[in-house]
């Protein structure tokens, strides 16, 4: 608002009122232009540098901000460049018409003509006025002694004669004194000249007298026939070209003065000009600035917004703008998505965060499960399984997601094959599986899904390792039959044995020869059948009423050396590599038991090697066994690999009576040794062995896991 007032103000003190103003005021307005100026450019210096530096700081809104600063500056700037340029040529275009040379010619020729017509009536004035002078000098020297009466006599007929228009002729003294008055010549109409002009004329000149208020001219002249008078004569003229004589000089004047001035004119012009556009400029610009910054500051902070908003923060808010204008429309309505968002948001984060417990619980309990289980879609696809699944099927989640049944687990696909056939809603089958050379036996039941719609939504597979428990129940029902077969057997082997012997005894002496070679030989068969079946069933006695273990503390390490000491000497083909602890490894164990598990498994190995040998073991085979016991926190791992003949698909099943490897095995003694460390708190389990060289042949390897004593105890 100040920016006009102030060049309002300077065009009036520098333009119409410049006479009106006083200096003191026109320096006062220069100067609050002046200062206005400045401060003006200082504020918008100052708003550019912070534009700038918005800009080079990447803030939000700050190129719009730019742009649209450029945009006002060029709109302010380039119509003002524009009509200045033009307001130069237009003055300057103006100026030179003014100041040409035919303006100049009709100029100079008024005044000539004016000029030409005053010096007419001068010169005519002057004639007349020299006329009657002489007339009356002559007339004077003709005549001496002339009175004031005569001597008006004589005026009036020279003024008769000269008849030039002469309006009034009067002899006056040195003193002004009216001595003689001409014809037509009054009191009332006579005007007293000057002492000025009296002097003028007394030194002998035509004194000339223009009297443009009473439009005539006056001539003083002295008689120099006559002693102190003077001739004073009047003429008229017209007053209005006199009027306009003094009018066209002054005008020429004027015209000559800005002629010669012209340059400075156009520079004062130019300089009003410029101070004046400066300062509607720098009001542009500041209102250009102003109205930029109130227009891109929201559409920065709604920038800024939207990219928090886009970096998930719903809760950012942008500051409404007062009106009803759209951005400040645009400002509301951003509020009210972001507060929508938000809302909605934490409506599906409490939702999402529902359902993630629920599902977290669902597979804890599914992981926490020792069954497998799979979901299936209604295509029959694998969509979803647990960790017992992935474990017990050897899947990999991201490889077998998705893919059906069939290819997921063959051995499966039979028995859902049937589901999908029948109308039942569930099916059950044992199933025997091979992973990772080992047989195991799977309990699968395969149930449909429906959804509250009773539709279909897909399969559920449940399934369990009953190996062990197939194991258990089989040695159960082993122990049972060995029981019964001790009981029923073992009664008649002594009164077999003792009527051989008897036989033997009884009629060996009354044969002779060949035959009773022949009686020895057979009574030898049934004593030696009845020893075997005798020591079988005290195996099976043995198997069947295992001893309840004695335990106390015991060196594990101590125990598993003197087994390998004993085994070294009884397999000296075989190189024994072990790594066995220096310090004690204390245990809570029946050592007899133990020693026993430990020299059971170490021949077992040895007795795997020689099958091999016997089989046709690969060239360069070097018999070996190689273990080691290891203590960590509360358990001892002791493990025995041989490179033996190796282990069968369906190993589990050596853990059962009569089932071996070997042609002159009984089978009971992996049974024993499981029974032994099972009944210890530990483990067994028959694994494959790593080559021991590249390229070698893999044997067998056994891992037993015992409880032990934390470092320091010992009871």
């Amino acid at each position: 608002m100040l920016g006009p007032v102030l060049a309002v103000l300077t065009f009036l003190v520098l333009g119409p009122l410049s006479d009106m103003a006083d200096a003191p005021g026109l320096r006062l307005i220069i100067l609050a232009d002046l200062v206005y100026v400045l401060v003006v450019a200082a504020l918008v210096a100052r708003e550019v540098a912070r534009i700038v530096a918005s800009r080079r700081a990447q803030s939000a809104g700050s190129r719009l901000h730019l742009r649209l600063t450029g945009v006002f500056t060029v709109v302010a700037l380039v119509p003002t460049i524009l009509v200045a340029v033009f307001a130069t040529i237009t003055v300057n275009m103006g100026l030179e018409g003014w100041f040409s040379d035919r303006v100049s010619r009709a100029l100079g020729n008024s005044v000539d003509a004016a000029v030409a017509y005053s010096q007419e009536h001068r010169d005519d004035l002057s004639t007349d006025t020299l006329a009657l002078a002489n007339f009356l000098n002559l007339n004077r020297r003709a005549t001496v002694l002339l009175s004031d009466g005569d001597l008006r006599q004589l005026l009036s007929q020279g003024q008769g004669r000269i008849q030039r228009g002469l309006q009034e002729a009067f002899i006056i003294d040195g003193g002004g004194e009216i001595r003689a008055r001409g014809e037509s010549s009054y009191l009332f109409d006579f005007d007293l000249p000057s002492e000025a002009d009296l002097a003028q004329a007394a030194e002998g000149q035509l004194v000339l007298i223009e009297d443009r208020r009473q439009n005539e001219f006056r001539a003083l002249m002295r008689l120099n026939a006559f002693p102190d008078r003077y001739l004073y004569v009047s003429r008229e003229v017209d007053g209005s070209i006199l009027a306009l004589l003094d009018e066209t000089q002054q005008t020429v004047q004027l015209y000559r003065q800005l002629e010669a001035d012209r340059g400075r004119v156009l520079f004062e012009f130019g300089l009003l000009y410029l101070g004046f556009a400066l300062i509607m400029v720098m009001a542009a610009i500041w209102l250009g600035l102003w109205f930029a910054e109130r227009l891109s500051r929201p559409v920065g902070q709604l920038a800024g917004a939207a990219q928090r908003v886009g970096q998930g923060d719903l809760s950012v808010r942008v500051p409404e703008e007062r009106g009803d204008d759209e951005i400040a429309m645009l400002g509301r309505l951003f509020n009210q998505m972001t507060r929508q968002l938000k809302g909605q948001r934490d409506t599906l984060v409490e939702q999402n965060a529902a359902t993630e417990a629920r599902r977290r619980l669902f597979d804890s309990v599914l992981g926490s499960v020792t069954a497998g289980v799979i979901g299936l879609n209604e295509a029959g696809r694998v969509d979803f399984m647990n960790r017992s699944a992935l474990r017990l099927l050897q899947l990999v989640e991201q490889r077998d997601s998705g893919l059906s049944l069939s290819a997921a687990v063959p051995e499966f696909a039979a028995l859902f094959e049937r589901l999908q056939k029948s109308t039942a809603e569930a099916v059950q089958e044992e199933i025997k599986l091979t992973r990772a050379g080992k047989q195991e036996s799977l309990l699968v039941r395969m149930a449909v899904r429906r959804n509250a719609e009773d539709e279909l939504e897909g399969y559920v597979v449940a399934f369990d390792d009953v190996t062990q428990l197939v194991s258990a129940q089989r040695m159960a029902a082993w122990g049972d039959v060995a029981r019964r077969i001790a009981h029923e057997i073992k009664n008649p082997l002594t009164p077999i044995q003792l009527s051989a012997e008897r036989i033997k005894r009884r009629y060996a002496k009354d044969l002779q020869g060949e035959d009773k070679a022949k009686l020895e030989e057979l009574t030898e068969i049934i004593v030696r059948q009845t020893n075997d079946l005798r020591r079988i069933v005290d195996e099976f006695s043995k198997f069947a009423r295992m001893p309840e273990p004695e335990t106390r503390v015991e060196d594990l390490a101590r125990l598993f050396r003197e087994a390998l000491t004993l085994q070294r000497a009884g397999q000296p083909g075989v190189r024994f590599d072990f790594a066995i602890p220096a310090d004690p490894v204390m245990a809570e164990l029946d050592p007899t038991m133990i020693g026993q598990a430990f020299t059971n498994l170490l021949k077992n190995g040895g007795e795997a090697i020689e099958t091999l040998q016997e089989k046709g073991a690969p060239k360069g085979h070097v018999p070996q066994l190689r273990g080691a016991l290891t203590a960590t926190a509360g358990a001892a791992i002791i493990t025995i690999a041989d490179n033996g003949i190796g282990l069968p698909v369906d190993r589990e099943k050596l853990f059962e009576p009569y089932v071996t490897t070997r042609d002159k095995g009984t089978g009971l003694g992996l049974p024993i040794v499981k029974k032994i460390i099972e009944e210890h708190g530990g483990t067994l389990e028959l694994l494959d062995a790593e080559p021991f060289e590249d390229g070698a042949h893999s044997g067998a390897m056994a891992r037993i896991t015992l409880p032990i004593l934390p470092n320091g105890e010992t009871a």
